[in-house]
């Protein structure tokens, strides 16, 4: 066995992954039964900036992790990061475990973990939403963002009464506007098909310009603050890929008194965070709690040899989908609207149809 102080080095115990309820565009993961025995194979991860309880993309590899202990039987360890400060010496703490794997969350870890994996050769690492600087011991882990995205911009104009929709980011990084990239086209596709004309806010691929918070803080008030002005604009679905904005855009959406709707990233938001279900109208789900394990899975478990191959989280593969569909009360049927999703989801990955425009 490996000598490992505990599976997780801020203590955190986070509750069982919520069921990903899906609109029938991508298949549900198989269930793996428990495992047997404890496996030699220390899996490992450190946190991008907030916690591994974000609701976010955070979370959604601790998950992965907790998920291969669970149902894989490997030993797992974390570091949470606080500041950019704690980046290497949290990818150092778990080179000195000796993990097996490191996995590295985040856009903003990128640097950090090609020094790493530069540095330790031997070992293996993951970068999410990052890139390989040429280390072959590191595997990118991306996602094609724009294709749920672009369904749920569709979705979002469909919804609208104003026929404006709006988005704002984290950060104007690609992990983010490639959500509004793919949200602007398909709001704007809808107004295509409708002979009806749709305005985004926040977001011009175009011209590359945008709202955008300038970090990940939960629930800022600068979010709360670009919310509203967005609504003011005449936006009543919102679109914020930023983390948990949830709370801000609601409270900008409650306290301007309209019906209106936010669409969730990452995770299932209506599931896993109920106290936004009401406003919910769907998430466009990265699912990274299923990359994670399937990485694992197949080195510790199935004996593959780690790559540094690139894996691209699509549609096709159901690495990012649609969650259900709430709260919908737009003109068209939302039958109809889902049977439309679908159609565009079959052309999107059959390549009929570029959600970048």
């Amino acid at each position: 066995m490996k000598n490992i102080t505990s599976r997780a080095w801020t203590g955190l115990a986070l509750a069982s992954a919520a069921a990903v309820i899906l609109t029938g565009c991508a298949a549900a993961p198989t269930e793996t039964a428990a495992p047997d025995e404890t496996l030699d194979y220390l899996a490992c991860a450190v946190s991008d900036e907030g916690s591994w309880n974000d609701k976010s993309f955070n979370q959604s590899v601790y998950e992965g992790l907790q998920k291969s202990e669970a149902e894989l039987g490997v030993q797992i360890a974390d570091a949470e990061s606080a500041t950019p400060d704690d980046f290497a010496p949290n990818l150092q703490a778990m080179i000195d475990q000796g993990c097996d794997i490191t996995i590295a969350v985040g856009f903003n870890l990128v640097d950090a973990v090609n020094v790493a994996a530069e540095a330790n050769p031997e070992m293996s690492f993951v970068t999410i939403d990052g890139w390989s600087n040429g280390a072959t011991n590191l595997k990118p882990v991306n996602y094609a963002m724009n294709q749920s995205s672009y369904l749920a911009g569709y979705l979002a104009a469909a919804q609208s009464t104003t026929k404006v929709v709006g988005t704002y980011g984290g950060m104007q990084i690609p992990a983010v506007t490639d959500f509004m990239t793919g949200f602007y086209y398909g709001a704007k596709a809808w107004g295509t098909d409708n002979m009806t004309d749709v305005t985004v806010v926040g977001w011009d691929p175009a011209t590359e310009t945008g709202d955008f918070i300038g970090d990940f803080t939960p629930n800022s008030g600068t979010s709360k603050t670009i919310a509203a002005g967005q609504i003011e604009a005449g936006a009543d679905v919102l679109f914020p890929v930023g983390g948990d904005q949830f709370g801000a855009a609601s409270e900008a959406i409650t306290e301007a008194g309209i019906d209106g709707r936010m669409i969730g990233v990452d995770k299932d938001i209506a599931a896993t965070s109920p106290e936004y279900a009401e406003w919910i109208l769907t998430s466009a789900e990265k699912r990274m709690t299923l990359a994670v394990f399937d990485i694992i899975k197949a080195i510790a478990v199935d004996g593959g040899a780690f790559t540094g191959d690139v894996y691209l989280g699509t549609l096709e593969n159901g690495g990012t989908a649609l969650s259900a569909i709430t709260n919908y009360s737009g003109a068209t049927a939302q039958a109809d609207v889902e049977a439309k999703l679908a159609e565009l989801q079959a052309g999107i990955i059959d390549g009929s149809i570029n959600p970048l425009g």
